[in-house]
């Protein structure tokens, strides 16, 4: 016997599958505004790489940091960034759609609120960027989406993702990836240090730490926390280059080893895996968590904190994205905060609780004790 939500949802789809009861709800009143959303939602949904790629281009362009500095006429902006002037109109005029841009009196351009949040994010228009490695991908995506990609380039790209050893991976081949999630974590780490105090805390140890922009946070924040960070032989080598220069090599004590292999180092009563567990299968994360579990003294403490999937709503950011660029990655999952308490569980850990932070659709963090 169905269940009432199969018996609803089935003639849910009856009704939208009907050419007519589209009309109908077009020409009612009471439906028109609920109908014309869904239409414009679902020309979206086709629409969505033109998007993507008029964003691309505005960022690769350099459109979006000349205007940062103000309003510019339309024709000088062509000049600048080498374009015909149709072209441009064309751009523009999808970039202001998106409210990317903006039109001012005067045949000149300014800034979007869009195009403004995304320059105040630091390292999202390296994001963007970077994504032309996920379209490539996704160009072939019938092949994606029964599970045989041919040659990846978002798994060539991230080198321990098919890697049968990622510790031999080199500074060349680790530089790229290391420097996009170093870009792109300043404010989410200021996040997890509100939402996490460390007051009484003696060591913090982060594991996968690549070039120590979550630790140079955490520096700031709590000077009197010894600092060590974890992560493959070549991340290392560049993280230590980085750290001299931000005047931090003797606060921060940097330690090579492979998670994956080699036991974590004791001494850290807490532990932090920012951005890591989902990068892996199960088994890769029950090597993760037995590792940091056996590392940490009784009374420490475990932060993870990354993007969880059953965040309700749409789950966009988990669900669509993260889903498939880990698909296309070649290793790992989202997950829910219940399967991770659950691998949390099988390592050893207990008092397990998930805290609030700023933003919950792009970081959620979860607290373990031994």
């Amino acid at each position: 016997m169905p269940s009432w939500r199969e018996r609803w949802v089935a003639l849910r789809n009856r009704w939208l599958c009907d050419p007519r009861f589209h009309k109908r709800a077009l020409d009612c009143p009471l439906t028109r505004p609920i109908a014309l959303a869904r239409v414009a939602a679902l020309f979206d949904l086709t629409a969505g790489f033109v998007y993507s790629q008029v964003l691309d281009a505005t960022i690769r362009l350099g459109i979006l940091e000349i205007l940062r500095a103000g309003p510019i006429r339309r024709d000088r902006l062509a000049e600048e960034i080498g374009a015909t002037s149709e072209a441009l109109d064309a751009l523009l005029k999808a970039a202001e759609a998106l409210e990317l841009v903006e039109s001012l009196p005067g045949e000149r351009v300014a800034l979007g609120p869009q195009g403004s949040a995304l320059l105040g994010n630091p390292g999202l228009s390296e994001l963007v960027l970077h994504h032309s490695h996920l379209y490539a991908d996704l160009a072939q995506s019938e092949a994606l989406f029964r599970g045989r990609p041919q040659n990846g380039r978002l798994a060539a790209y991230w080198p321990y993702a098919g890697a049968s050893s990622a510790g031999v991976a080199s500074t060349a081949a680790v530089t790229p990836y290391s420097t996009l999630m170093g870009a792109s974590l300043p404010a989410l780490a200021e996040d997890i240090l509100d939402a996490v105090p460390l007051r009484g805390r003696r060591r913090l140890m982060d594991v996968g730490g690549g070039l120590g922009v979550f630790l140079s946070a955490a520096a700031s924040r709590w000077p009197h926390l010894a600092l060590r960070l974890f992560d493959l032989p070549a991340v290392v080598e560049a993280a230590q280059r980085r750290l001299v220069c931000e005047g931090l090599s003797e606060r921060i004590e940097c330690v090579a080893g492979d998670f994956l292999e080699t036991p974590l180092p004791a001494g850290a009563d807490v532990i932090s895996l920012v951005r890591i567990l989902h990068d892996h299968d199960d088994t890769g994360v029950r090597r993760i968590l037995s590792s940091a579990r056996k590392a940490l003294p009784s009374s420490g403490q475990l932060i993870i904190a990354e993007p969880l999937s059953g965040t309700g709503g749409r789950d966009r950011v988990a669900g669509a994205y993260f889903s498939v660029y880990l698909l296309a990655m070649g290793r790992g999952q989202p997950r829910t905060s219940a399967r991770l308490k659950a691998l949390l569980g099988e390592a050893g850990f207990s008092n397990v609780r998930q805290v609030a932070t700023r933003n919950p659709t792009l970081m959620r963090v979860l607290l373990a004790r031994p």
